[in-house]
């Protein structure tokens, strides 16, 4: 079998994105349909980038899983481990836009999302050791069987590798944010990178302060902290290294996809033995492409793609690119 570089675990589903921008779901005459699920994104993103890449979920029995595999085949995401639940549907995802900065989301995961039911059992554990880059996300450390599985995976990697953990916390998810943290607590010593905006290291480390996160996450075992900062850039600190990268300006359609388009470009540049600058520059140039369209997944985009943005210095507008 051919041997994957990047593997991720976690979300998946059907994106249902409004084709009218700046209106309530309630105005809106049409919609769009796009793979989705954070996981599955940054593995689409990675082999946009030439990555060999997988992703470890479950669909349900029904045409959106069918949809599911066509699509990630078409992106050349390698299927085998996504399997189906016969009990539980695909979960869907909707969403408002009213750019620049405001898009509630509505996730449509009952009674459980497919992706939560992934078994110890039925992991590869000789292939997630063996890939380059194994990824997970704090959402599926948010439920069993899925808690149980994730936290198998990351402690397989044995500290090999590069081990990522997204912080990735969906409130909506949790029970708790008590939960999540301590949840995340566990995770941490089994990974090599983390990421995630500043509310997300307030749940993982107590930290909001991005370099005060970042210090925490590297106490907790991380050998590289990237803290997404939003208008304000990204910071990534490894080691005795500490770079702050600025955003790149774009006129924002839909920011959803931008992290997992970052996190892609981020594995893609760590894969690459770039530098922390130059890596965290190339994230943030890809996550500020994909803030510039409507879909997720679709809009992931080529290494070509992210050098023309990092060369121009901006995105393009649509009508413009």
């Amino acid at each position: 079998m051919t041997h994957l570089e990047l593997i991720t675990m976690g979300r998946v589903g059907v994106d249902i994105y409004p084709e009218q921008i700046g209106v309530g779901l309630e105005h809106v005459t049409s919609f769009a349909k796009f793979l989705g699920g954070s996981a599955t994104n940054v593995a689409v993103a990675g082999s946009r980038l030439g990555r060999r890449s997988a992703v470890i979920t479950r669909t349900g029995d029904d045409p959106f899983g069918r949809f599911i595999h066509l699509a990630l085949t078409g992106f050349g995401v390698d299927d085998r481990y996504v399997s189906s639940v016969a009990h539980l549907p695909t979960p869907v995802t909707s969403c408002e836009m009213f750019p620049p900065d405001d898009f509630p989301l509505y996730f449509y995961r009952q009674p459980k999302a497919p992706d939560l039911e992934i078994n110890v059992d039925e992991l590869d554990f000789d292939g997630i050791r063996a890939a380059d880059v194994f990824w997970a996300t704090v959402t599926g450390l948010s439920q069993e069987p899925s808690r149980e599985a994730t936290l198998a995976a990351l402690e397989a990697r044995g500290g090999k590798g590069i081990t990522v953990l997204d912080l990735d916390y969906r409130p909506m998810f949790w029970d708790s944010p008590e939960l999540a943290t301590a949840q995340v607590q566990v995770a941490l010593p089994h990974v090599t990178v983390a990421i995630g905006n500043r509310e997300e290291c307030e749940i993982a480390v107590g930290e909001t302060d991005p370099h005060g996160a970042a210090k925490a996450l590297r106490g907790a075992g991380v050998d590289v902290a990237v803290v997404k900062q939003g208008p304000a850039g990204v910071l990534g600190v490894s080691g005795d290294e500490s770079v702050m990268v600025p955003p790149v300006p774009v006129q924002v359609v839909n920011g959803l996809g931008a992290g997992d388009a970052f996190g892609g470009s981020l594995v893609h540049g760590l894969l690459s033995g770039w530098d922390l600058t130059t890596t965290l520059s190339f994230a943030n140039a890809a996550g500020a492409y994909v803030a510039g369209q409507l879909a997720c997944a679709d809009a992931m985009p080529t290494v070509d793609q992210v050098s023309a943005v990092l060369q121009r210095g901006s995105v393009p507008s649509r009508g413009n690119a």
